[in-house]
């Protein structure tokens, strides 16, 4: 686990290391397991699909879109990816400043723009494709919405707890 930053920084996974800054981790090893924590920025799974199997979790936010936390994770793995997207703040909820709608229009296209809302959900998918992610999966469920299913730091006002995504390879 490392301490999230909000960037793409990704690190390989290294037992029992913990806070290390940076957004992604990933490995090639069995028997390491990583964890990946949110409260309404996206948890990403990436898997290899060939050769030596090998696996990166990501921190997927505003900041860490922008800056190309999905490229860095899919480059990481070097081979044929597949990607998954879990749950996080969705566009009916994510109200942003016109600052991050104008970067993330510039950046994704006005497709990712609601209102004065952000989809993030949409802007990572574009993000994995454009890194060349063939099969992506998306879990569309707003933790902002889903007070009985999900932590949302948006909703609780920056205290509340956080959900994860586990990586590992047995």
């Amino acid at each position: 686990m490392n301490r999230q930053v909000h960037a793409a920084t990704i690190h390989r996974a290294i037992a029992g290391e913990r806070r290390r800054p940076g957004d992604g981790l990933w490995t090639d090893e069995t028997d390491v397991p990583m964890l990946k924590v949110t409260a309404d920025c996206l948890p990403v799974a990436l898997a290899r699909t060939n050769g030596r199997p090998a696996l990166a979790v990501l921190h997927a936010g505003r900041l860490g879109l922008l800056e190309g936390i999905i490229a860095a994770g899919v480059a990481v793995l070097d081979g044929p990816v597949v990607g998954a997207i879990g749950p996080g703040i969705g566009p009916c909820c994510y109200e942003v400043g016109d600052e991050i709608r104008a970067a993330f229009r510039a950046r994704f296209g006005a497709g990712v723009i609601r209102g004065r809302n952000l989809d993030l959900w949409r802007a990572c998918e574009l993000a994995l494709s454009e890194a060349g992610v063939t099969q992506i999966e998306r879990t569309d469920l707003c933790t902002a919405c889903n007070p009985d299913l999900f932590f949302s730091h948006r909703r609780d006002g920056g205290v509340t707890g956080r959900q994860g995504v586990i990586g590992y390879l047995a």
